[in-house]
């Protein structure tokens, strides 16, 4: 998504989507990644090729710096988000480079979309888009960035992963790094930069914990079934496992009755040192295995011993972005 040219195929700025069983992996892949999230600034790169990690900061922000929306202006304390960026790049000695920008889940709106038939050509693919989209968000056409990507139906006819955002909260977060020379070459949220990190063989659910959203995503041989960002109905801390099932379960149920099978795996982030209080519950209740996202990729040996600093630090978004580096 790129707020600059305001309408572009593909979930990436370029518009390629060259695999659908690697939908991530895609041009441009810039080897510096920033998370812009509500609790801190993190950056990490990597070195060419994206085979080990090259460097990365952290910075903690103020509560309440950020509150995520898709409508209303996100920085609510700019100084110290801008000075937390700033900080960032000058322990990574980065200037003036390209790189991924990951923003909240709630600031990017995803849908996945069935068509039976859908144009091929973007003039024609995304006014259907806006239409078809109007009523689900709260802002003007004219605002609207609009990305899109196709992918292979469960049937007949095509799936479109879309992404909606509001101009102007996009540039809130483009304005944040470009003092610092760098240039947002992707601009995606969290969870889609994370979803690599699952084990997709079969059926995975990923729920992430936020500070007070809760994001969902299944995923089946590199096709995106579904997605749902939800605020939580109480704040992280005090989330119980029925709680976070409630929530859970609605993506579940439609996985199953869309695609006519179970999830096989969930994947938990955000809960830190009580994911063994959510694993039994959500076990008992899915009939599947249930582990942390992060710990899980390490075990199958999918990501390297060198992220293990973000894997400690619990950023998955970045680990999830360099997955794809150079495949």
């Amino acid at each position: 998504m790129n707020s600059k040219s305001g309408v572009r195929q593909g979930i990436y700025r370029s518009g390629l989507a060259r695999r659908l069983a690697r939908w991530l992996d895609v041009l441009p892949h810039p080897l510096l990644v920033c998370e812009i999230a509500p609790e801190h600034v993190a950056a990490a790169r990597w070195t060419r090729g994206g085979l080990r990690l090259d460097g990365f900061a952290s910075e903690p922000l103020p509560a309440g710096a950020i509150v995520p929306s898709a409508v209303e202006s996100n920085l609510k304390d700019a100084a110290a988000v801008r000075t937390a960026v700033l900080r960032v790049f000058e322990r990574l000695r980065a200037r003036g480079q390209e790189l991924a920008l990951l923003v909240p889940d709630p600031v990017i709106r995803v849908f996945v979309l069935h068509f039976e038939e859908f144009p091929r050509a973007a003039s024609e693919a995304v006014p259907m888009l806006r239409w078809k989209l109007k009523k689900s968000v709260p802002f003007e056409a004219e605002e609207t960035l609009v990305s899109y990507m196709r992918q292979a139906p469960r049937e007949d006819g095509v799936d479109i992963v879309t992404g909606l955002a509001r101009l102007r909260i996009v540039r809130e977060y483009e304005l944040l790094v470009e003092p610092a020379g760098m240039t947002p070459g992707v601009v995606i949220n969290s969870t889609l930069a994370t979803v690599p990190l699952l084990d997709d063989r079969r059926p995975a659910l990923l729920a992430r914990v936020g500070s007070s959203t809760l994001t969902t995503a299944i995923v089946r041989e590199g096709i995106l079934c579904g997605y749902r960002c939800t605020e939580l109905v109480t704040e992280s801390a005090r989330l119980t496992p029925q709680v976070l099932l409630d929530e859970i379960y609605p993506l579940v149920a439609y996985y199953q009755d869309s695609w006519r099978e179970g999830i096989q795996s969930v994947r938990l982030s955000g809960l830190g040192e009580r994911m063994d209080e959510f694993r039994a519950s959500i076990e008992a209740e899915l009939h599947c295995p249930v582990g942390s996202l992060l710990n899980s990729a390490a075990i199958e040996g999918r990501i390297s011993d060198d992220v293990q600093p973000l894997v400690d630090r619990q950023l998955d978004p970045l680990v999830g972005w360099m997955l794809n580096q150079g495949a």
